[in-house]
């Protein structure tokens, strides 16, 4: 089947639907549901059931970007820099570092196997050696796996931003294959301008945008999620135009937005939540299109071989190394090397070198997919069942919840007061979000000249106003008596 025009709406939503609904029934017995949504694109491709020919890698690519662009974002905005900033150095090193050696362990292994050349086996080493920001994400979160100490925050934080470093490493090698007669020397300024220029982009447009969204005064609560897709974008294409890294600049971005005071934040967060199941769902339906199921199998054999060293040598070793000045239990240690999904990513970093057109660029595909179905396969339906034999995962009743959630549910009804706005208060014409409560109070309502108002981030205060406030504990209530009172 050729989509046309006329089809593609019906054709994709029932591929949706189809998605959601095997989904929800995979979780149940454990099987991922990315790779699900793989599994259904590939029955829906040209070797498949519907026969739908798809061959084009550059629309695949663009999905893959844009659909890679949400999902670190929403990952970034639900990072919470309280729990991170324990495990900064350990994320960040097995971010750089750990890709780093995992690219080079798994380079020399393919080049020791086959007959590819150096630079192209770094190349297939570089396009695996990033862990899935969707997948981790994705299989943590779906599941609820609770671990103990900050393994889960370090894994989040890792498969978050290491994306830029492994698209940096594919890009460098790609280029080296391409021009066989440059060396790794003199590509290492690409690198660094990469990783500095992103980094500095992701945190100043992150600054930007909170500046942005609060000062706008769009007037319509739906208009501030949509507002936050224009920025993420902006950040993206502009960081890349100027010779940054967009991946790490939208994630810096966003961890940074996500601990800030925004107008309508729930709003915003809520969508990208949505948002980011729809583009993997996407995401993976597209790769799954794109890959002929016929042309894989004559790489079973190598591919098995590739997905087996990485799992068991090449990310381990590099885990182990990178962490290795920090103080952790070798059975966390060997968790967090178990962690090390491979899935979309390094299947959308694959399509480069097939535009580039060079040499070995199918069979680097192929053998880049196999891999990371394999990864999904093994790594992704174990992850609760290796956590419980590393005594890792913490038991049912003493599993955390979030502050959020905590607050809704164990919310005790007697901290509740009514505070008056007076003529002479700080808070008089300033925003809610400018005014800095504790993320655990809550204006509920305002009674504004006897009419009750339902505010937002957004809803400026006037004198007089009577707010009834909820809070966690009476300090928290204290603290909002404070800002309204004075600056804080």
């Amino acid at each position: 089947m050729t989509i046309t025009i006329e089809n593609i709406l019906l054709i994709g939503s029932m591929l949706l639907f189809v998605s959601i609904i095997a989904g929800k029934t995979s979780y149940r017995f454990g099987v991922p549901t990315l790779l699900l949504f793989l599994a259904i694109g590939m029955l829906a491709g040209s070797d498949g059931i519907i026969g739908i020919r798809f061959s084009d890698p550059q629309i695949a690519q663009f999905i893959g970007i844009v659909s890679l662009n949400f999902i670190l974002f929403s990952g970034g905005l639900d990072t919470n820099w309280k729990t991170v900033k324990p495990v900064m150095r350990q994320g960040v090193l097995l971010s750089t570092l750990g890709v780093l050696l995992t690219a080079l362990t798994v380079g020399t292994f393919v080049w020791l196997i086959t007959e590819f050349s150096f630079y192209e086996s770094m190349l297939l080493g570089s396009i695996v050696s990033s862990t899935d920001a969707a997948s981790v994400f994705s299989i943590l979160r779906s599941k609820s796996l609770a671990l103990k100490s900050n393994l889960r925050p370090m894994l989040e934080l890792e498969s978050g931003s290491n994306d830029p470093m492994a698209y940096v490493l594919t890009i460098v090698f790609l280029t080296l294959v391409i021009t066989p007669d440059k060396n790794i020397v003199s590509v290492i300024p690409m690198f660094l301008q990469q990783m500095l220029i992103g980094g500095l982009a992701g945190y100043g447009f992150g600054r930007l945008s909170k500046y942005i969204i609060n000062k706008s005064n769009l007037g319509f609560e739906g208009l501030y999620p949509v507002l936050s897709i224009s920025l993420m974008f902006i950040t993206f294409s502009a960081t890349d135009f100027v010779g940054g890294n967009g991946f790490l600049a939208i994630y810096i971005s966003a961890v940074y937005l996500g601990n800030q005071d925004l107008i309508s934040k729930k709003a915003i967060m809520r969508m990208y939540d949505g948002l980011a199941w729809l583009m993997q769902i996407v995401l993976f339906l597209t790769l799954g299109l794109l890959v002929y199921p016929s042309d894989v199998v004559p790489f079973i054999g190598v591919g098995l071989l590739i997905s087996v060293f990485m799992i068991l040598i090449a990310r381990p070793v590099s885990v182990l190394l990178s962490l290795i000045f920090f103080k952790m239990k070798f059975r966390k240690r060997v968790y967090v090397s178990w962690v090390g999904l491979r899935g979309a990513v390094p299947i959308v970093f694959a399509t480069y070198p097939l535009l580039a057109g060079i040499d070995k660029a199918s069979m680097i595909f192929n053998i880049v997919f196999f891999i990371s179905v394999t990864s999904l396969l093994i790594q992704g339906t174990t992850l609760s069942v290796i956590a419980k034999w590393l005594h890792v995962a913490l038991p049912e009743r003493v599993k955390p919840v979030s502050e959020v959630e905590k607050f809704i549910s164990d919310y005790p009804r007697n901290l509740m007061k009514e505070l008056v706005v007076s003529p002479d208060c700080y808070a008089v014409n300033k925003k809610i979000v400018d005014l800095h409560f504790p993320p655990t109070s809550l204006v509920a309502i305002i009674n504004r000249n006897g009419k009750y108002i339902s505010p937002s981030g957004a809803t400026v205060l006037k004198a007089n106003d009577r707010l009834l406030v909820l809070a966690e504990n009476p300090e928290d209530l204290e603290k909002v008596r404070t800002c309204l009172v004075s600056e804080s």
